[in-house]
């Protein structure tokens, strides 16, 4: 049975989901991008390559595309290189549906290569190369999988486990501080005080269906190594295994980084500590405002179920592969929160900014602790929980900036503070 292919109806797609090609002047260009729509990372299904056809405008501006065609033997040329280096070339391979159709111009054809999504990471190892190379489509360009793109793309096709569920092997038992590791699973009601360390940390031993086991062996290594977020949560000394897991919180009396830091703290140690030690310190910030005159004469200068939302969600969904801590700046009018590490792109931009996207997480395990030791709101509610308080409290809306390398939570102070600092001043 033949695919059926209809060019109009093709041009009306998303452009990330087509490229053209009109003469392919480099036919490795195809084969680079059958391997990323194959990867499929921005869950479209796959795409389509189609060689002999033009993108180009209209002369009202708007997408146009014309289909000139290729001439018979060069439309040979690209489908028996393309679809024999997808076989040979791209690991695993992969095998495009071929279609070909007629041309805008007498004894031209187009060709269009059909690549479907698949449940692997693919590569590509073009000739006279020693290493392969991963490409996903991003926006409308077929681009190299390089650092998080990369680890993402490998974690979503399960070629990697998640970052938090995969062993330290640098790390042993004698590097989890035993009575944080006691107080943390009392706290959660799943400390046994009859079962030995060792078997707290072995392949067969979880105390939750939602987690991985705490830690586990390497073929062929008799020795029990914990697992990330184990370290995280229990470690002696996490920095020692992952720079950038410890928290810096900077005081600034006034609206910039201009004036000198009032103070400073630098919070290490488990997550767990860092969590409690950074909102004992923004206690102190969340101050209230009297007015005997308003209606409401008692006003916080922050919500304080904002501020901890703010930063559990910072602690438990930051990407820990990043040397940069975790950065807390207060200032006069407000506290900026910096998470290092994108959105992970499962979730959908705008309805993160109003607060209506579908849970996702980078690392589920370290939601799950914090959710059990009522740190945050059910899993998945940390934006909408932020977003509400600060309104009930009559505060401006918190502001999110979503950067390349790293999230930043903006909480406002409330206005009431602002006005009763500007009467005190003058």
């Amino acid at each position: 049975m033949k695919t059926k292919i209809d060019l109009k109806e093709l041009a009306s797609r998303e452009s990330e989901q087509v490229e053209w090609k009109k003469n392919v002047a480099n036919i490795e260009d195809v084969i680079r991008t059958v391997t990323a729509f194959s990867n499929d990372f921005q869950n479209m299904g796959g795409g389509y390559v189609v060689c002999g056809a033009e993108e180009t405008k209209d002369e009202h501006g708007f997408q146009k595309v014309t289909y000139p065609g290729l001439t018979s033997g060069r439309l040979k040329e690209i489908e028996g290189k393309v679809m024999s280096d997808a076989r040979n070339k791209i690991d695993p391979a992969v095998t495009p549906i071929v279609v070909e159709l007629p041309g805008e111009n007498e004894g031209y054809r187009v060709l269009v290569f059909i690549i479907p999504a698949t449940g692997h990471a693919h590569s590509y190892r073009p000739s006279g190369k020693e290493s392969s190379t991963y490409y996903v489509r991003l926006s409308r360009e077929t681009v190299e999988a390089k650092n998080g793109v990369l680890r993402e793309l490998l974690v979503r096709k399960h070629a990697l486990a998640p970052w938090d569920r995969r062993l330290a092997e640098r790390a042993g038992i004698e590097d989890i501080d035993l009575l944080a590791f006691r107080e943390v699973l009392q706290q959660i009601g799943a400390w046994n005080p009859s079962i030995e360390i060792e078997e707290y940390f072995s392949d067969a031993m979880r105390i939750s269906d939602f987690i991985p086991s705490m830690g586990g062996k390497r073929s062929l290594d008799p020795a029990i190594h914990p697992r990330n977020f184990a370290l995280l949560l229990f470690g002696n000394e996490p920095t020692r295994f992952f720079s950038g897991a410890w928290t810096k919180v900077s005081f600034y009396p006034g609206k910039d980084r201009s004036e000198r830091t009032a103070e400073r703290h630098d919070l290490t140690g488990t997550i767990v500590g860092q969590a409690r030690k950074a909102l004992e310190l923004l206690k102190t910030h969340a101050s209230t405002a009297y007015d005997k005159e308003s209606l409401e004469p008692n006003i916080s200068k922050y919500p304080e179920r904002a501020l901890q939302e703010a930063i559990i969600n910072a602690i438990v969904h930051r990407d820990y592969e990043e040397e940069d801590p975790i950065s807390i700046t207060v200032f006069s009018d407000r506290v900026e929160i910096r998470s290092p590490g994108a959105l992970v792109r499962s979730v959908n931009k705008d309805k993160f900014l109003l607060g209506h996207a579908s849970p996702s997480w980078r690392n589920q395990s370290l939601a799950y602790f914090f959710n059990k030791l009522q740190f945050a709101q059910a899993e998945g509610q940390g934006i909408p929980t932020i977003i509400r308080t600060m309104r009930q409290l009559g505060s401006p809306a918190p502001q999110f900036e979503l950067e390349e390398f790293a999230v930043t939570c903006t909480l406002p102070a409330h206005p009431r503070h602002e006005m009763i600092k500007y009467l005190y001043s003058n």
